[in-house]
């Protein structure tokens, strides 16, 4: 497969689009980036790196974190995460609370922010400092060891998170947190707030292509929990516009309101989009046209 044609015709099919949607203000450290920026990369299981764009210009990971804290978390062979959080679509807004209400404090799965929180809360009870075992992870699989938490931006999800602590607070009356509200709420901002190139976002998401294998030839997922792991992308993956990128991309994928994405072709490659405009379902527009292209020109779709 010739790569850097493939990156080369994304960049074409994506150039009319960039600067398409609206970056996500109401977060304030996300309102100052400028929406016209565009990075694309591939990083192949065999080490070789493939870009255009703005690949490394540092951006907030947001939600696309969740994968790698599920990750962790699945790690552990005794976790009862799946007590705590289920693993069906929502079609709800991902800071939706009625469900929550409705489903007696279970999350519907750990992508939506109500799941994440839940995971996040199971990381810091697993481990004393979910940050920093996350911190750890990217770290290593990125080959950054300077990688850390942008504080700017973490200050604007605590400032900005009074839905998410509405959220927590439920799940908690509930008996669904296991730490206090606002303790797993800092780590879960934290998170949140990496700065991570596209590069080095690709690079990250190689253990998921590897099905568990690390960089370092370790292994953090056995391939089933891998495979479940991409299962839930690709069917929660992308907030309530999961369906419509199930089919025009066809990739286990992650977005996050930093305008970044994730998607993995197993076996073969990470795949990593920035585009800071989201569209209405709020991912990224032209990350959505990139993905797009790139299936069609590699046919990469896994259905």
């Amino acid at each position: 497969m010739d790569y850097q044609r493939v990156v080369e015709q994304v960049m074409s099919a994506t150039a009319p689009h960039l600067g398409e949607g609206t970056v996500a203000d109401y977060i304030p450290g996300l309102a100052m980036v400028n929406p016209k920026q565009f990075g694309f990369a591939v990083a192949t299981v065999d080490g070789e790196v493939y870009s255009g764009g703005d690949v490394d210009v540092p951006f907030a990971i947001e939600s696309i974190s969740k994968v790698f804290a599920l990750a962790l978390v699945l790690s552990r062979k005794d976790t009862d995460i799946w007590k705590r959080v289920r693993r069906e679509p929502s079609g709800m807004a991902f800071n939706d609370l009625i469900e929550i209400q409705l489903e007696n404090g279970i999350p519907r799965n750990p992508y939506i922010n109500p799941g994440a929180i839940v995971v996040a809360d199971q990381l810091l009870a697993d481990t004393g400092d979910g940050v920093a075992a996350l911190r750890d992870l990217l770290r290593a699989e990125t080959g950054n060891r300077a990688l850390e938490v942008d504080s700017v931006i973490a200050e604007s999800e605590l400032r900005s998170g009074d839905r998410n602590r509405a959220i927590a607070y439920l799940m908690a009356s509930f008996g669904n947190m296991r730490n206090s509200v606002e303790l797993a709420l800092d780590h879960y901002f934290r998170q949140c707030s990496f700065n991570i190139t596209c590069a080095e976002l690709a690079k990250a998401g190689l253990f998921i292509a590897r099905h568990g294998q690390r960089a370092d030839g370790s292994r953090l997922l056995t391939p089933g929990d891998t495979r479940h792991l991409t299962a839930l992308m690709t069917m929660c993956g992308t907030y309530d516009g999961a369906g419509e990128y199930a089919y025009r991309v066809g990739l286990p994928t992650k977005s996050g309101v930093g305008g970044g994405l994730l998607a993995v072709v197993p076996g073969q490659c990470s795949v990593a989009a920035w585009g800071p405009g989201l569209d209405a379902k709020g991912n990224s527009a032209a990350g959505g046209v990139a993905l797009e292209a790139f299936v069609q020109a590699g046919h990469f779709s896994v259905f």
